[in-house]
């Protein structure tokens, strides 16, 4: 076992090499030892070797003795944060200090974790009430403005020469186009009709509309009573189906898209399928961690899967389909 010079069994060894030299010294002194003597060496040398020994045997101890802190050590070591199950340490060490040392170690990490729930799910309720304050002022003041601006017009192409009405018209069309982006846009940063019916109300209102927009055939199963669910998980759900909504337009080419939301005693899932043309998780992965803010918006999801305690799994295949699965414990 490699040793650093300044480590803990490094320094008790260094401490008994010298304690035992010492030891030596002082007993061949006290002994009255004469090395001139052949039957004094050998008696030295038995001496030594005792000692060597017993050296020896407690290097041996301590070794073993060690071993634990440092599978301890390495499970610390190879922990990744963003993985909730490895935040789990293996406690199966006959040490009562290794074993203590490690439950207080689990401890720190299931307080840090729950501290990192709890700030995080503040930060996503403030994101939140952003969204919904942008939304409600889009649609109410903004869009207050442009309808005004239409009926403008409208009285306006009434005293319009006839040469100049087609450029009246496409004023017209123009502000249209803007309420309309601006209608849209409204419901992406927060659409009211979570707010106002619930988490199933608002997801049919979103499928209609993603198929009304790309002509993708949808499907939605819902079992249970996904709107009993708190505020926080709804808005968890919802976004990861909108981020997964969002993939299949832009990546997937699919045909159908199979939506189910299931709310089970003691757990909400949410289940995403497509027919598209899927894609490799591990090169997307690789791409999500070189670049975090691109790729498939995994990351984005999986962090927002962990903020309410669930878990994200990602199953896909060159040709074969893509399915998302959210698992969020109630």
């Amino acid at each position: 076992m490699t040793r650093r010079d300044d480590s803990l069994i490094g320094q008790i060894v260094a401490a008994n090499v010298v304690l035992f030299s010492l030891t030596l010294l002082a007993a061949s002194v006290a002994a009255g030892l004469d090395l001139g003597s052949s039957d004094k060496r050998w008696d030295f040398l038995i001496l030594a070797l005792a000692i060597v020994l017993t050296l020896c045997t407690n290097l041996w101890m301590l070794q073993r003795r060690f071993r634990p802190l440092e599978r301890l050590i390495e499970q610390i070591e190879s922990i990744d944060p963003t993985e909730p199950a490895s935040l789990e340490l293996r406690r199966s060490d006959p040490v009562e200090e290794i074993d203590r040392l490690a439950s207080s170690f689990h401890g720190l990490l299931e307080r840090i974790e729950d501290e990192r729930r709890r700030s995080g799910q503040l930060a996503m309720r403030a994101q939140e009430e952003e969204r919904r304050r942008l939304a409600r002022d889009l649609h109410d003041e903004v869009n207050q403005a442009l309808t005004a601006i239409l009926l403008r017009l409208e009285a306006l192409a009434q005293e319009t020469p006839p040469e100049r009405a087609p450029e009246v018209a496409e004023l017209k069309r123009l502000v249209n186009q803007a309420m309309d982006e601006l209608l849209n846009l409204a419901r992406q940063l927060r659409p009211s009709a979570l707010d106002d019916h619930g988490l199933v109300p608002a997801v049919e209102t979103q499928l209609k509309r993603f198929s009304a927009r790309t002509g993708i055939e949808v499907r939605l199963d819902t079992r249970g009573d996904p709107d009993a669910l708190p505020e926080v998980v709804q808005t968890a759900i919802y976004r990861v189906a909108q981020e997964a909504l969002t993939n299949v337009t832009r990546h997937a080419g699919a045909t159908v898209v199979e939506m189910d939301l299931r709310e089970n005693e003691g757990e909400a899932e949410l289940r995403v399928r497509d027919d598209g043309g899927g894609f490799d998780p591990s090169v997307v992965a690789q791409t999500n961690s070189e670049a975090p803010s691109g790729g498939l918006g995994l990351i984005g999801m999986a962090e927002r899967a962990r903020l309410v305690g669930g878990e994200l799994d990602v199953r896909s295949a060159p040709g074969g389909g893509t399915t998302i699965t959210l698992r969020v414990p109630t």
